[in-house]
């Protein structure tokens, strides 16, 4: 598990080494299935806080957080995903990552760890049709027999939902 530090944030800075980071991803849970993301796409992990809403987003857009000065469009993973709403509980994390050269926040449901994937651990996701498994997922990976769905941050959002949700952020 990944520990808490007395800020309850963790950063990746822009000096840690980027060869340091391949092959290592952020893995998290939402609705009862293991996820993750490049580390390399982590800017910073935030715990759940207030949500300013903003009217006409799309659902699955929460609203926008003010983070040290930089509003931030917050997504929640599981609306994005389809999936039911819940209440948000302290376990809730936003996850700070850069799409398209813009801060955007994922509220996941916790954070499992940092785990280093090797590229053969990971298989190809099933061809389906044009649903979840296509449209977010770049592979399948095996860590300590879990499964973990890797996903693409720049297919969450494309650059047209990223306008509209940003254009004046």
């Amino acid at each position: 598990m990944m520990s808490e530090n007395t800020s309850n944030e963790l950063a990746v800075t822009a000096s840690e080494d980027f060869s340091e980071m391949k092959g290592k991803y952020l893995t998290f849970w939402t609705d009862g299935q293991l996820f993750a993301i490049p580390i390399s796409d982590v800017v910073q992990i935030v715990q759940i806080q207030s949500i300013t809403l903003v009217p006409e987003f799309p659902p699955y857009a929460k609203g926008i957080i003010n983070l040290r000065g930089s509003v931030i469009p917050i997504i929640d993973v599981r609306l994005r995903f389809g999936k039911a709403e819940i209440p948000y509980n302290d376990h809730n994390c936003i996850i700070i990552t850069s799409i398209y050269n813009r801060l955007v926040g994922f509220v996941v449901e916790k954070i499992e760890e940092v785990t280093p994937i090797p590229n053969e651990e990971i298989s190809p996701p099933p061809q389906m049709s044009h649903d979840f498994t296509t449209t977010f997922l770049t592979g399948i990976g095996k860590h300590d027999k879990k499964v973990i769905l890797l996903l693409d941050t720049q297919k969450i959002l494309s650059l047209e939902q990223m306008n509209m949700l940003g254009g004046s952020f």
